[in-house]
């Protein structure tokens, strides 16, 4: 290795002195701020969907805060930074998700013309959810017990609103009827759809997303529309 020489050298023979236009500014520190705040959701996110998976596949108490930090690529301890623990993870993904379907299914209550129209989209949206999300779903049925306590009400308020939601648009629909048969509807077509992950496959012998969300959808809407007395259909 040579050493560098030692001959002097004016800065214009050594570098070109460029323009100020020319020198690249330092981000503004909002610029700063918002990156690393961008960074961060983005890393949780990843978390939580890492969390998704694990826990669909091994169950809650078989995954470790390694795990999840492998899963997501970052340390176990890393995880600290973005959650208290592994029933924080589960807590965040679980009300995140119950969230989502509230506030979907609000909107698409919002925009719609009538009961019937908003019947068809609420059963729309949430075929969507299920298609999309199958490993929340397992998570869910398997894992809500492992909730800490207050997380468990927050989830069962927000799915009860999000019940009570679709009981308001099938009154309109059923005019008369009471609505714990209402409720029982909706519960019973959560009950079809939400069976996608044990019957639907993107690939392999189970039938195909593509094929399952027509059924799904008119299956849905045949149950929540049909008469409560055979005879009067």
């Amino acid at each position: 290795m040579t050493e560098p020489s030692q001959t002097a050298r004016t800065p214009s023979a050594a570098f070109p002195s460029a323009s100020p236009s020319a020198v690249p500014s330092a981000a503004p520190p909002a610029a700063t701020s918002t990156q690393r705040s961008q960074a961060k959701a983005n890393r949780r996110q990843a978390l939580l969907s890492a969390a998704a998976a694990l826990f669909a596949l091994e169950g809650f108490n078989r995954v470790s805060l390694e795990d999840l930090g492998a899963a997501a690529g970052v340390s176990g301890p890393a995880v600290y930074r973005h959650f208290a623990g592994k029933q924080a993870v589960l807590g965040a993904l679980l009300l995140s998700v119950s969230k989502d379907l509230l506030d979907g299914g609000r909107q698409v209550v919002a925009a719609s013309d009538g009961a019937l129209a908003a019947l068809t989209g609420l059963v729309a949206f949430h075929v969507d959810f299920a298609l999309s999300n199958p490993d929340v779903i397992r998570v869910q049925d398997q894992d809500f017990s492992n909730l800490a306590g207050e997380d468990q009400a927050e989830v069962r308020t927000l799915q009860r609103n999000y019940v009570e939601l679709w009981v308001e648009v099938l009154a309109g629909l059923h005019e008369g009827t009471e609505a714990a048969e209402l409720r029982m509807r909706a519960h019973a077509t959560f009950g079809l759809i939400n069976s996608t992950p044990h019957s639907v496959r993107s690939t392999g012998r189970r039938i195909g997303v593509r094929r399952a969300r027509p059924l799904l959808e008119s299956m849905a809407l045949a149950a929540l529309l049909a008469a409560a007395d055979p005879s009067e259909s």
